[in-house]
């Protein structure tokens, strides 16, 4: 006669929530929302028809049942994570599914991807790309590269390099306005948008530790950061460069930095991937690829935001 189980992704589900003791934190962890979170679990009680958590006055608590069966569930899913990791000739499946966020996607990853074919030609990989949080397993993930703050990241995800920012204009912009200061540049162009972040120009003017000036002219508005260097590499005005997205811009002269320094936002791109026992032989090898393109590690976010200097002049 065979088990009679539970549905096994409302398990893993359960335990992350009770061992984290939040949906929102479970959510976090796993890398999907906290609504999903909570529908996995009271589905989870509807097949038992037993309540495991107390909910109400903005705390979630394990009742007495749902503290005994997190803990057996909980050894159960170590045992699992145990089994698959001393098993003996585990080889790689030959192909990884990544999730990326667009712009690094295309920007960073694309074209240093042949590297890793050349190195790893035995592995496949399928791109998806997307700023939503997914469900690594659920959704038939392998690993995803978020952009997120430190506060964010759990214990096994890889902190790959730190986003920071500049001010990028067009060699022909530049020129235009070759007498004026960097600061006195971005107050007298017109300022490129990117409506799809936070970290915009008031952001940039915050961390800068300077004050907006009144004349700042409102320019193109744009949902991408492919867009907004395509436009001001055309030079319809100065755009927020997010390092490393405008590399290939730099490198190949169609952007000028406005301001030798660029200043970290605050956020990081990370590897998010399951904690180390889930961890299949193609993400590990993907991992360390990505590490020694990187130099060994990603930066270490310990540079302080600084009043920018000036680039100079290069016509």
């Amino acid at each position: 006669m065979g088990f009679k189980l539970p549905p096994l992704s409302s398990l893993r589900v359960f335990e992350a929530a009770a061992r984290r003791g939040s949906f929102k934190n479970a959510a976090e962890e796993l890398n999907i929302t906290a609504s999903a979170v909570s529908h996995a679990v009271q589905n989870l009680e509807d097949w038992l028809g037993v309540e495991l958590f107390r909910r109400g006055g903005g705390k979630l608590e394990l009742t007495e049942p749902g503290a005994a069966y997190a803990s057996a569930i909980g050894k159960a899913i170590k045992a699992i994570a145990d089994a698959t990791v001393r098993l003996p000739g585990r080889r790689s499946r030959g192909r990884l599914t990544l999730s990326s966020a667009p712009g690094f996607a295309a920007r960073w990853l694309m074209p240093r991807l042949s590297r890793f074919a050349d190195r790893h030609p035995e592995i496949s990989v399928d791109i998806q790309t997307s700023l939503e949080p997914v469900d690594l397993p659920m959704e038939g993930i392998d690993a995803a590269i978020r952009l997120a703050p430190a506060a964010r990241a759990m214990p096994y995800w890889t902190h790959l390099l730190e986003e920071s920012l500049v001010p990028v204009c067009s060699p022909v912009l530049r020129k235009k306005y070759a007498k004026l200061s960097g600061l006195e540049l971005v107050a007298k162009a017109d300022l490129i948008h990117m409506t799809s972040t936070s970290a915009d120009w008031a952001e940039w003017f915050r961390l800068v530790g300077v004050e907006q000036p009144a004349t700042v002219r409102a320019g193109l508005r744009v949902d991408t950061i492919h867009m907004a260097l395509d436009a001001a590499s055309r030079g319809l005005g100065v755009a927020l460069g997010r390092a490393p997205l405008f590399d290939l811009e730099i490198e190949t002269g169609q952007l000028l930095r406005v301001f030798d320094d660029a200043v970290p936002s605050g956020l990081s791109y990370w590897l998010v991937t399951m904690d180390a026992d889930f961890q299949s032989e193609d993400v590990k090898v993907f991992r360390q690829w990505l590490l020694d393109e990187l130099g060994g590690s990603g930066h270490d976010g310990k540079k302080q935001p600084a009043r920018p200097k000036a680039a100079r002049s290069t016509t």
